[in-house]
């Protein structure tokens, strides 16, 4: 089973490819991972088409059976609450467009399923991630990679693969 995990942001969202292996219910495979970087200085609905496009086309080159998308639970700043809104509002048309099902988790829940503990630092959720899988095969100078929001799409991946997929 592929899952696409994806972490919304208005100016970057993170998105991860984790293939579930078949030996065992916690063994995955990371695909591909990384950082759409819809630049501040394009217009709202220019950054909103950016990230659909590249969803749609992460959809198309490794076709999914479930997207995994972080839930907004909480913000401390009310301004982003709508950008961030309107960018899960494109993710989740891209992955119905395809009939995709889509799981949301918290980054409780994702914390809870990856480290155990669910107040875990995002350094401490990164270096969880990099134990249990193999990243060595990326370019880790790809600063997109470094991101937390990669990182974090990884973990809602593999938390969906956890829990019931």
């Amino acid at each position: 089973m592929k899952i696409l995990g994806i972490d919304p942001g208005s100016a970057i969202t993170g998105y991860a490819v984790v293939k579930k292996g078949k030996k065992g219910p916690n063994e995955f495979e990371v695909l591909d991972f990384g950082c759409i970087n819809a630049e501040k200085q394009l217009g709202e609905s220019q950054r909103l088409l950016k990230i659909y496009q590249e969803i749609s086309t992460i959809i198309k080159t490794y076709k999914p059976d479930l997207i995994s998308v972080e839930k907004l639970f909480f913000f401390k700043n009310v301004k982003t609450v709508m950008p961030v809104s309107q960018t899960r509002g494109v993710i989740l048309l891209a992955a119905e467009e395809k009939n995709i099902p889509i799981v949301e988790f918290t980054p409780l829940q994702v914390k809870i399923s990856i480290t155990g503990y669910g107040r875990a630092e995002k350094k401490q959720l990164q270096k969880m991630i990099e134990t249990m899988l193999d990243l060595k095969r990326f370019d880790r100078k790809d600063k997109f990679r470094k991101k937390d929001d990669a990182f974090d799409a990884i973990g809602v991946a593999i938390c969906a693969g956890m829990k019931r997929y």
